[in-house]
Parts: C-alpha cells; sequence; structure tokens
C-alpha cells in the first residue's frame, strides 16, 4: 500500500477529529469478522504478506469506522476486535519489508486496546510493538515493553503470557544475556501445554516446536552458532508444509549458523532452499536472513563457494 495513503487511511480509521453521532452497530458483525481473522491467518501462511495487506487494510477501516460509531458496549467488543486486524496489518507490512508503515500500524493497536478496556488486548499491542522493537535491535525497549505487557501476568492467559516471555527473550539475547534467554523461554515452554487456543492469534499453537524456534533465533543472535544449529535440526524437518515461509525464515538463519561455524558449503547449500522459498513467498523477513548471510559469507567471497552464494542470490536481490 502507497505510504501517503495509509496516513490518510489512519487518520480516519482512528486519529479522527470530526465528530461522529453513535448510531447502532449489530453486535453480529463482530463474530462475523473474528471468523474472517481465522482464514486471513490461515491463508497469510500460503500466500505471503503482499497477496492480504489490500483485504486486511480496508478491512481495518471498517471496523475502526464502526468503533467510532458504534455505542457502548458494541464499541468495547469492536475496538478488541479491531486490536487483532491492526496487529495483524502491522506484522504483514513488517514481512513485505516495511517497517515504518509496521510501526503506524502498531499506533492503531494500541490506541484500540487501550478504548477496548482489555488488559489481554494491551498486553498483546505491546508485546506486538516490542517485536518491532526487536527488528530495529532495540534489546532495552523490547525488555521494558514486554515486561509491562506481564506487570498483570497472573490475570492474563497462557497464550498471552507466552507470547510476552518469548518475546522478552528476544530482547535478552539483544543485550546478550543467555541466562535470561533460557530462563524466559523454559518458562513460556511450561506455560505451551496449557494453551488450548489462540484467541490472539499468536502462533504459539499454529508454529511447531514454536518455543525452540525462538530459543535457535536468539541462539544465533547470541553467536552460539553450534547451539542454534543442534536447534534448527530438530525444528526445520518437522515442520509443515503450511510454514512454508517461515521455513525459509529459519533456513536462512540456520545458514548463518553454519557460516559462523566456518562450514561455507553448508551455508549455501541452506542459502539455496531459502532462495527458493523467497521466490515462491515474496517474504522479506526470508530475504533479509539471506542479506545478512552474504555479508556473513565475506571472508569466501573471492572464492569459488562465495562466488556460488552470488549465484544463488542473484534472483531474490540484496534484501531490504
Amino acid at each position: 500500500m502507497d505510504r501517503r495513503m495509509f496516513v490518510g487511511t489512519a487518520a480516519a480509521m482512528v486519529l479522527t477529529t470530526r465528530v461522529i453521532a453513535p448510531r447502532h452497530v449489530d453486535p453480529a458483525l463482530i463474530p462475523y469478522f473474528e471468523q474472517q481473522l481465522d482464514g486471513h491467518y490461515r491463508a497469510d501462511m500460503l500466500l505471503g504478506p503482499r497477496a492480504l495487506i489490500g483485504t486486511i487494510v480496508a478491512q481495518c477501516d471498517l471496523i475502526c469506522q464502526l468503533v467510532n460509531t458504534a455505542e457502548w458496549p458494541t464499541r468495547q467488543r469492536m475496538a478488541r476486535v479491531g486490536v487483532a486486524y491492526a496487529t495483524f496489518a502491522a506484522w504483514l507490512h513488517l514481512d513485505a519489508g516495511d517497517p515504518v508503515t509496521a510501526l503506524r500500524w502498531h499506533d492503531v493497536a494500541q490506541e484500540l486496546a487501550h478504548r477496548s478496556r482489555d488488559r489481554e488486548a494491551v498486553a498483546c499491542a505491546l508485546v506486538d510493538r516490542a517485536m518491532a522493537r526487536t527488528d530495529q535491535g532495540m534489546g532495552t525497549a523490547v525488555m521494558d515493553l514486554c515486561e509491562s505487557a506481564l506487570m498483570d501476568a497472573r490475570n492474563l492467559s497462557p497464550e498471552v503470557q507466552v507470547f510476552a516471555l518469548q518475546q522478552q527473550a528476544h530482547g535478552a539475547s539483544l543485550i546478550n544475556d543467555r541466562r535470561q534467554v533460557d530462563e524466559l523461554l523454559d518458562k513460556a515452554a511450561r506455560l505451551l501445554g496449557r494453551v488450548d487456543v489462540e484467541v490472539w492469534g499468536t502462533a504459539c499453537l499454529r508454529t511447531p516446536h514454536y518455543v525452540e524456534v525462538q530459543r535457535a533465533t536468539c541462539y544465533g543472535r547470541l553467536g552460539l552458532a553450534h547451539e542454534a544449529e543442534h536447534v534448527w535440526q530438530q525444528v526445520i524437518p518437522s515442520a509443515p508444509p503450511t510454514s512454508r515461509r517461515d521455513v525459509g525464515v529459519w533456513t536462512g538463519r540456520q545458514a548463518m549458523a553454519a557460516a559462523a561455524m566456518r562450514e561455507p558449503e553448508r551455508a549455501v547449500e541452506l542459502a539455496r532452499h531459502a532462495a527458493g522459498i523467497v521466490v515462491e513467498t515474496g517474504s522479506e523477513r526470508a530475504r533479509r536472513e539471506l542479506a545478512a548471510l552474504e555479508v556473513a559469507m565475506a571472508p569466501w567471497q573471492a572464492e569459488r563457494i562465495g562466488q556460488d552464494l552470488a549465484e544463488v542470490l542473484a534472483p531474490i536481490g540484496k534484501g531490504v
């Protein structure tokens, strides 16, 4: 979506200064939007972000108009649904390589969360923003946001607690604290068995080995290449076909671990697989992992294996 168009849409959605008279909004629209979102989550896994951005933005626009016009308590419930849609819009833009627009959607989600007066909505909005800050390398911001989300942990569902704990672990990895990474992820793993439904679409059930995926990613960020490789070898082979786009990201990270272990041939083999997935899905997250790999493989740039990597990456460009 054109960024200027987004700014105008966001203003119309929740930041409007125009006085809107309350009117009746049928509460039956709420389960309708919830069911639609479940389908969108599945479609995202199969189609990639760009195929859905237009649809989700349009639905967010409609939902926010309804929030601004509905009477209480429908307004509260509609705002809660709007949080899930806005955070999903942020995720799609992030995966499509547009973090600036993603952060604007996080702003929308946070306002809707507070308007919903739902503590889980507020917590999820904080963790989603922490996810965006993780991509920016802002470890202390990630830690602070997740700690704020968990301030009332006893009153949060296991799903939301797992979501916050795993993201807090990413923050710990950014400040080079392995002990805290393992403690947070071990706590999340113990809670995972109590999650029976994904109310907030956190993917902790839809993603096989959810906590271990985060552990491998954190280990890679900490420079623990052998430990990361060990976990990736357990996680990636068991991933279902619906996780193919995620596998592209994970394989790119596994290739980084191989390069760090000075196994350039294996790194290129893994990069070839990940690059094929990038071509199929258009995931900028996977493309970004391969761009980082290109830098990590600089010591072999003048050798034949370096040329092989350049040929593998040529169809997908230099990343973001």
